[in-house]
């Protein structure tokens, strides 16, 4: 397929995320499947020029002064791509399987509207109804916050220690052109091109044999900023499909004892082929089976009790952008309530002198700060460790990464323009010693 006739299947796709109100991640595979002459690289850049267009849904939109799929997709062509107005208007010459001409109307927008105007929640890409949540944590800097939080983000991975070394792990990935994450000193990272197609990791010998993981970066600092260590006895209550329990893993050595949960043991199915290609022999997975309590054993023992709590993911907007613009007011009470139950959960499972490790990929502060104060009111036995404490002892780095994050007395905030990572939210609670 032509660039052209590429710009003419993402305006159909983006019409079609618009008229059917379907997630992009859908129609993208129905139009796949309903194209089959078009290769691998045409699906790629085809979905890549999708995913920007939600990505810069709102400015687009205010650029052109329309709101039309063609309207977004040319005015992300120009926001997001950079291209000049001869560029697009190149690429839209009327040809066959190519847009339509510009109109004077399009043309005239592009060369002359900025977002200058733009108000806040439109120049930075959110919804309306979340600018007071973001101007609480961000002030001024939101819409560049949330600029950040709408690129596109590299593919990070993190190195198994139970299986592979850095060094020699970097060197094997070089041909993919992995470079060492600024920070976490076992990530790596691939930074994608606007049209790049998926690298492949998992078909990479070093995947195979469990040496490396796809991980952000953010959630690799999140699970280290734990400190857990060999020996102790460490729960993974919202394990998932297993990213953390992996990492939790490597850093206890195979020493101690791991116990990865969840309360939908849906979530719970890729964790034990993970587990097994990552060479983990002290995990044990505990699947909820009927009304009992997976956990009912545990009585105030575990050393370290990490909580990946369900959030509304505002952080990984990045990643996955058509899920912004779909969240609504209601979700974001339910998150809130959940987040308050694991969190009283954790607490009864933790001995004395033992910690919590709460972690979001949410920039809100009603799931960060807003939950750790309201649970530090009800368990006045449980302290907030200062973020500086927490990560002075870890590695080399914490000093500039700390100046990185957005600190206060309830955790530390990572966030893509700052850290270059997705957004997360840390705070390690101690408990009281007896």
């Amino acid at each position: 397929m032509t660039p052209a006739a590429r710009l003419s299947a993402a305006i159909d796709l983006i019409a079609t995320i618009d008229g059917q109100r379907i997630p992009a991640a859908k129609a993208l595979k129905e139009w796949g499947t309903a194209h089959r002459y078009a290769g691998s690289g045409d699906r790629s850049a085809i979905a890549g020029l999708v995913w920007d267009v939600l990505r810069r849904r709102a400015s687009s939109a205010f650029l052109m002064d329309d709101d039309s799929a063609r309207a977004r997709v040319l005015g992300m062509l120009r926001i997001e791509r950079g291209l000049t107005t001869e560029a697009i208007a190149a690429l839209c010459d009327g040809g066959r399987f190519a847009p339509e001409p510009l109109t004077d109307a399009e043309h005239a927008a592009l060369s002359g509207r900025t977002l200058d105007a733009a108000p806040p929640h439109v120049a930075g890409d959110y919804p309306e109804w979340l600018d007071g949540a973001l101007a609480e944590v961000f002030g001024d800097e939101r819409v560049a916050e949330a600029a950040a939080m709408a690129s596109r983000a590299p593919l990070d991975l993190r190195v198994n220690t139970l299986k592979g070394k850095p060094d020699k792990v970097l060197a094997s990935l070089a041909h993919l052109g992995a470079r060492a994450t600024p920070w976490s000193p076992l990530g790596l990272r691939i930074e994608l091109g606007a049209d790049a197609r998926n690298p492949g990791v998992q078909a990479e010998p070093d995947f195979i044999k469990g040496a490396i993981e796809v991980q952000d970066e953010g959630s690799q600092l999140a699970a280290l900023l734990s400190a857990a260590k060999p020996g102790e006895q460490v729960i993974d209550l919202c394990a998932g499909a297993g990213g953390k329990t992996l990492a939790l893993a490597a850093m206890m050595q195979g020493k101690g004892r791991l116990i990865a949960t969840d309360s939908d043991k849906r979530q719970l199915a890729p964790i034990h082929e993970r587990l097994s290609r990552a060479g983990v022999h002290n995990c044990d997975i505990r699947a909820p089976k009927g009304p009992a309590d997976t956990l009912s054993d545990i009585h105030a023992s575990a050393d370290l009790v990490l909580v990946d709590a369900p959030c509304t993911g505002t952080g990984t907007w990045r990643r996955n952008p058509d899920a912004k613009w779909r969240m609504r007011p209601g979700a974001l009470e339910i998150r809130l309530k959940d987040q308050a139950e694991v969190l009283a959960r954790a607490a009864a499972l933790v001995k004395p002198g033992g910690r919590i490790a709460y972690v979001t990929c949410s920039v809100l502060p009603a799931e960060n700060g807003a939950q750790i104060k309201a649970f530090t009111a009800a368990h006045p036995d449980f302290a907030v460790t200062p973020p500086a404490e927490v990560a002075a002892t870890l590695w080399d780095k914490a000093e500039a990464f700390l100046a990185a994050t957005r600190t206060s007395s309830e955790g530390l905030l990572m966030t893509p323009r700052k850290t270059g990572t997705d957004g997360f939210f840390v705070s390690v609670l101690r408990k009281a010693a007896a």
